[in-house]
């Protein structure tokens, strides 16, 4: 307001003002302080929080976890973009808070539409997750083996597991996607080989399957299976030619989706608009898969207005649910954090090669590590060594200040032991440091605690080289959002040329696709219908989401 405008002052409004300005003053710091020190009293925190004074405690004693240098907790978006929802308590799940922390800030932000969905998918998840009266009854449904989807408020996808950790979490994933676009309650069967791994995704609510579950012996559960939707299909106890038609008071109680890497046809018919159709009319699926088949989600029909308001970046599927759902436990986190601030923090450059050998396609150890180590020096990953007797010049003197890390992942360590030889013995043509990490053995902990923590070890490095085919290698890439490059898998024995391509995306490959085309009606090549889906690199007929607009 300008100044000559403003009312001035009344005197006798200031004088009267004064006095009861003073007596609200003293009632402000000596009531709720004299309520404080009063016996079976409100304390002092808890009056100013009822009149509305917002109050941040810190004990002192409280241990803190210490923070990655150069990456302080201010400043830092360590819900991610609202990807993840600030109702978890960070003593119950310090890595949801922290691992951010120790990668570099990703360029990749969650749409607001994504964010919105996971929002209302974690409150549908409280109210129909497991300890609730809708789960009991919809449990009470199935045993009755008779489909309610009609009256069922709610419908469920139950995961359940199947070979190594990699695989499974590319699975989960593309499960979980699947949840979400068929607004299902997403539970999981954790096996007890994963036990202690992962912190609850979902705010106020458990993923775990409860015990006592009607349907037994879920892990026997294989292609061919009675309940599988291809087995209902063969034996006509579902239709598919006629979906709008197929009344729910006819299906089954639940439906075994089978999609791992041996499935055929009719499984396949899952990623076709009819069959989903059908399949949203059962109350009940329970999944198996040990594929990243979120690319198979992108051929239905009316998953794809959805799946492109939730990402507008075809290539962001995995980089967004997987830093969404998984979390590591605290006992793994301890692991994590510990190893990383020992061995890894200090290196201006860090750098992760994920080495996975193929049994079905072997080349010898020599081999393979010539393979790598060509690949990291033409592609100026890792710099080349030069013999000891000749001198550094003053450009190599100068490089000396920067140093680079190489954390190698790998079931068959002589190939660290390799490259800690390398370079120990030789100077490089750049004169940089490289120093070669190897994260220790299992030792008394679980395998999957050492694979779990391998793959957020890698996801927080600068640079990923991997392994083809390795959903290990998938998964630390696609956590960091990091365009790999891929060490081609060996032919006939014999190694690959080229030796190493950059990866088009950081999406998992898709490893074992549909042949059927679903809108032909035929077998066709998929990967040359959609502009958001190509062949891998390194798998030959894999799928593989990658930005189309780009």
């Amino acid at each position: 307001m300008d100044a000559k405008l403003r009312p001035l002052p009344q005197p006798a409004v200031r004088k009267a003002a004064w006095p009861v300005g003073l007596l609200v003053a003293l009632c402000f710091t000596t009531l709720p302080l004299f309520l404080a020190l009063s016996p079976g009293r409100p304390t002092l925190f808890d009056v100013w929080q009822q009149i509305g004074i917002r109050v941040a405690v810190h004990y002192d004693d409280e241990p803190k976890p210490p923070e990655p240098s150069g990456s302080p907790l201010e400043g830092r978006d360590i819900l991610l973009g609202g990807l993840l929802s600030p109702e978890v308590s960070e003593r119950t799940c310090l890595s949801r808070y922290l691992s951010s922390l120790y990668r570099r800030a990703s360029p990749h932000s969650p749409s607001p539409y994504l964010v919105s969905r996971l929002r209302r998918y974690e409150a549908l998840h409280r109210r129909c997750g497991p300890g609730t009266p809708l789960y009991a009854k919809s449990v009470r449904q199935l045993a009755s083996a008779h489909n309610s989807m009609g009256l069922a408020e709610c419908s469920y996808l139950v995961w359940t597991p199947g070979n190594h950790l990699g695989d499974r979490m590319v699975s989960m994933a593309s499960a979980f996607l699947y949840a979400l676009l068929t607004r299902r309650v997403f539970l999981v069967d954790m096996a007890k080989d994963m036990a202690g791994l992962f912190c609850e995704p979902f705010p106020g609510a458990s993923w775990e399957l409860p015990p006592g579950f009607p349907v037994h012996n879920l892990t026997q559960l294989r292609r061919g299976s009675e309940h599988s939707y291809g087995s209902l299909l063969g034996a006509k106890k579902i239709s598919n030619e006629d979906p709008v038609g197929v009344r729910s008071e006819s299906l089954p109680s639940y439906a075994y989706l089978h999609l791992a890497h041996d499935y055929q046809l009719p499984d396949h018919f899952f990623f076709c608009d009819d069959d989903q159709t059908v399949l949203g009319k059962v109350n009940w699926l329970l999944l198996r898969s040990d594929l990243y088949f979120a690319p198979g989600l992108f051929l239905v029909p009316q998953f794809e207005d959805e799946l492109r308001w939730m990402f507008p970046a075809t290539d962001t599927v995995f980089h967004h649910i997987g830093r969404y759902l998984f979390h590591p436990s605290n006992k793994v986190w301890k692991m994590i954090q510990g190893y990383y601030t020992s061995y890894m923090a200090k290196f201006d450059e860090k750098i992760g090669l994920q080495i996975t050998t193929l049994a079905w396609n072997p080349v010898s150890t020599e081999a393979y590590f010539n393979q790598i180590a060509a690949c990291t020096s033409q592609e100026k990953i890792l710099p080349e060594v030069v013999d000891p007797k000749v001198a550094l010049s003053d450009e190599h003197e100068a490089a000396v200040a920067s140093s680079k890390a190489v954390l190698v992942i790998s079931a068959h360590p002589e190939y660290a032991e390799r490259l800690k030889s390398m370079y120990y013995e030789h100077a490089t043509v750049t004169g940089e440091p490289v120093s070669v990490l190897q994260p220790p053995g299992a030792g008394n902990q679980p395998q999957n605690h050492k694979v779990l923590v391998e793959m957020f070890l890698q996801s927080y490095c600068d640079v990923s080289v991997v392994s083809g085919w390795s959903t290990v290698g998938y998964v630390g890439h696609g956590l960091a959002g990091l365009n790999p490059w891929l060490l081609l898998p060996p032919t006939n024995q014999t190694v690959a040329h080229p030796l190493c391509v950059r990866a088009m995306s950081m999406e998992p490959c898709f490893h074992a696709p549909p042949s059927y085309d679903c809108r032909a009606k035929k077998n066709g090549d998929l990967g040359a219908v959609f502009p958001y889906l190509r062949h891998c690199e390194d798998v030959d007929d894999g799928l593989k989401l990658f930005d189309g607009l780009s």
